[in-house]
């Protein structure tokens, strides 16, 4: 390989090449395109230590000449990029990004960023503005309070509700403390935008903690206050923004951590804000793009999701032979393993995510566990009836007792606290072989994101731990610049404030929670987040390790439900919210906002909901009759709430002592922790060894914890969603490339906001109406009418039998 030269800044003379381009109309597409595809969103491949070009530039001039050209004609953001073409190809692992010669200066290194983030900012365009926060703070308490606005409607709204403002508002300049200000500062723009969708973004997932007040108000009889309820949601919701703001140096700032997700977004936001008519040439504009494709999405979603539901769950196999249980195991797309591969409902698609964000190889990362985990594994124990598992569905994520019945934890608690003794006369727990194995599968994500994250990033981390925004060579950094940064002291007071509610709640109310076990849960939180951000920053896939929570949590604290959820919402919540923050401060490094404003926006998004979800909930357990409960009339039965205190009482009450140690029934799961630590070394090595084969593309963590949703999803959502990923982040990405280039985001964007929009006017308009107008026709009640549906074991019980052992301890 040729020798490289230190890193000079853009005002300096470099070393380079200039960019040559295709004589052909935007987006202009580099030469060397098979070089991009070769290397495209490989997280093994380090991008830092390029061949030397040859030649002389001034990287400044040639900076100043781009700004020009930008200036003075209205191309769009997938247009706005430069790339130089190699001498000859990199053959070399690099082993830590060292400072090189500027390759790719002025533009992102990778093709998706560039065809979703302009390269250029404007620092004069105001953002801190009446109209943001105002608008900011009605998302914020209408989705926070409401619950079933997602964060992309949320999105589509606040455009011309800020065009309306933009109309209606003064105006008139004041000045405030030498400060001057207007309600309406000028055209409603792009950065106002996104603090918008930002603050609707955090509260749309809702708070945690509020299932941790339900289960201790519904399921043990808890009298809890209004204090130790705010105490709690506040201090679990916000200690995340601690760790997140640590997290910038390693997962904000760099150019290699995408985040795919982030790009939709600024992919949506440059489409809705720019008109790209006059310059689109021989194909539609993006912002046409997506309107075709959000209303043809919208129309199509009432063919799956009302008028013909067969297409959603569509498990035809079963259609053809609805009693065999053989056929219904495999193909079922409920209660089945769901091989049927495919389904016609977006939604379904997309239930784990957007196949078109994900990378590909990613996607197929998810795919082989499917297979190998869950296609093959789990019908040999099924069919074996390893674990009694013939007595339940292959696929439940409820727990069951010995006559083959959900699992009732209401049947082994007294006055709230688990009885062993009504534990020894009711009956052992029993998990279907699909949740069986999803739990060994997360004991091995846990072992293997450790030990993946220590082998390929631990020089890079280590280096960061001293790096700097201006260390970033990347042209996004450089561009931020611009703003002050937020001082790390910030965000630590954000933690310190968090830790001290969260002990005062702990203490002072019925927890059964030590505060060492505070402690531990933010010490465990904070080591978690930076791996499981470096993951979701790379491929797109979050790795949920709720279930390692509990378990440690669960040996700590036998026979401690209160506690062991505390617990879990502490290190679970810590480590999610750390990552969304996280992931929303890259979106705001894209859009150019300034990091204080992003951290202003967050922080008083997150401190409003947290008093609007409380009052919420404690309004509707003081005005619901039955909430929570099966005889509830109105629907309100909490499905997620009854979920969560189910886990207290596995976890918390029986205890994993009871279950995977040593003699227990399923102490072989245990096997998984070592195969999730071994797995990663050797395809480390042979990455290592062959840098461009197919080994660099394999990713143990996400292997493991991309199939994390299973159960409740089935093979049908996993299968149809890495097909549809693969047809258009490989196929065609690779063959299509420019099409891929100009609308692949804008196409996943539109799709979910079609679907979105049209789930919201199918509840409202045909089942919130008393009494809901359905459609019962056999497109409808076919999929309902097999054993998948019904959820039939392969073997059933008759009155008064069970299965298992008699004594259980």
């Amino acid at each position: 390989m040729k020798e490289t030269v230190a890193y000079s800044s853009s005002t300096e003379h470099v070393s380079a090449t200039l960019p040559t381009f295709r004589p052909r109309h935007v987006p202009d597409v580099p030469e060397d395109v098979d070089f991009y595809m070769e290397h495209l969103n490989d997280p093994n491949f380090d991008l830092s230590k390029r061949p030397q070009s040859t030649g002389g530039i001034s990287s400044h001039t040639f900076e100043l000449d781009q700004k020009k050209r930008i200036s003075s004609s209205d191309i769009d953001a997938e247009s706005q990029y430069d790339s130089e073409r190699f001498s000859d190809r990199y053959t070399e692992r690099a082993e830590s990004r060292n400072s090189t010669a500027i390759d790719f200066d002025d533009e992102s290194p990778y093709p998706e960023v560039r065809a979703a983030v302009a390269s250029i900012d404007d620092p004069t365009m105001p953002v801190n503005t009446f109209r943001m926060w105002f608008l900011g703070l009605f998302f914020t308490i209408a989705v926070s309070g409401m619950n079933q606005i997602t964060g992309i409607v949320a999105q589509l709204i606040a455009l011309p509700f800020g065009k309306g403002l933009e109309r209606i508002l003064p105006t008139t300049r004041f000045k405030t403390f030498g400060y001057s200000w207007s309600l309406n500062p000028g055209p409603f723009n792009i950065k106002e935008h996104v603090c918008i969708t930002v603050m609707a973004n955090v509260v749309v997932a809702g708070a945690y903690a509020t299932d941790v007040i339900a289960t201790q108000k519904i399921f043990y009889n808890h009298q809890v206050s209004y204090a130790y309820e705010i105490l709690l949601v506040l201090s679990t919701q916000c200690f995340g923004f601690c760790l997140g703001g640590i997290l910038r140096q390693f997962v904000v700032w760099p150019s290699s951590m995408i985040w795919p997700g982030a790009l939709v977004n600024s992919a949506l936001f440059n489409t809705l804000h720019k008109n790209y008519g006059k310059s689109d040439r021989g194909h539609v504009s993006r912002e046409r793009f997506f309107c075709y494709v959000l209303i043809g999405s919208f129309v199509w979603y009432w063919v799956p999701g009302y008028l013909f539901t067969g297409l959603s769950m569509f498990n035809w196999v079963c259609w053809i032979a609805p009693e065999n249980g053989v056929v219904n195991t495999l193909f079922g797309a409920a209660s089945g393993l769901g091989m049927g591969l495919f389904t016609f409902d977006w939604s379904m698609i997309s239930y784990i995510g957007s196949p078109l964000v994900t990378p590909w190889w990613s996607e197929m990362n998810t795919a082989a566990s499917l297979v190998l985990c869950f296609w093959v594994l789990v019908p040999i124990l099924y069919f074996t009836n390893t674990w009694y598992s013939k007595f339940m569905p292959i696929s439940s994520y409820l727990s069951f007792d010995r006559t083959g019945m959900p699992y009732d934890p209401t049947a082994i608690v007294t006055n709230g606290e688990f009885d062993a003794e009504k534990y020894l006369s009711y009956s052992p727990l029993y998990m279907s072989t699909t949740l069986a194995i999803a739990y060994g599968v997360a004991f091995a994500s846990f072992a293997s994101i450790c030990v993946h994250t220590f082998l390929w990033f631990r020089r890079d981390i280590a280096r960061r731990l001293r790096s700097s925004l201006k260390d970033e060579r990347d042209v996004h950094s450089r561009l931020m610049q611009a703003y002050p940064e937020v001082p790390h002291w910030w965000y630590l007071i954000i933690g310190v404030l968090s830790f001290t509610f969260l002990c005062i709640a702990v203490e002072i109310f019925p927890t059964q929670l030590p505060i060492w076990g505070v402690v531990l849960g933010f010490v465990l939180a904070a080591v978690l987040a930076l791996p499981v951000a470096m993951i979701q920053a790379i491929t797109n896939q979050h790795v949920a390790l709720q279930v390692m929570h509990e378990l440690i949590i669960g040996y700590l604290l036998p026979g401690k439900p209160v506690a062991n959820i505390i617990f879990k919402t502490i290190t679970y919540i810590g480590t999610n919210q750390a990552v969304g923050f996280a992931g929303d401060l890259k979106l705001g490094h894209y859009m150019k906002i300034p990091p204080r404003t992003m951290f202003m926006i967050q922080v008083v998004a997150a401190v409003v909901s947290c008093f609007v979800v409380t009052g919420v909930q404690d309004w509707m357990f003081a005005n619901v009759v039955d909430i929570c409960t099966p005889q509830q009339t109105n629907g309100f039965i909490c499905p997620s709430t009854n979920s969560f205190a189910t886990a207290s009482l596995i976890w918390g009450g029986i205890g994993p002592a009871r279950l995977f140690s040593v003699g227990k029934p399923y102490s072989g799961l245990l096997w998984f922790f070592l195969v999730g630590a071994l797995a990663p070394i050797p395809f480390y090595f042979l990455a290592r060894r062959y840098p461009l084969s197919f080994w660099r593309y394999i990713n143990v963590p996400v292997f493991f914890a991309g199939v994390g949703a299973m159960p409740p999803a089935t093979g049908i959502n996993y299968a149809s969603w890495a097909l549809t990923g693969f047809i258009f982040n490989y196929w065609v990405r690779r063959y299509h490339f420019r099409w891929w280039m100009r609308f692949n985001y804008i196409l996943s964007a539109g799709l979910d906001a079609g679907v979105a929009l049209s789930m919201v006017v199918i509840f409202f308009c045909l089942y919130y109406p008393k009494g809901g107008i359905n459609l019962n026709w056999w497109g409808n009640t076919v999929w309902m009418n097999t054993k998948d549906a019904m959820g039939a074991p392969f073997y059933i019980l008759n009155p008064g039998e069970t299965f298992g052992p008699e004594t259980w301890s």
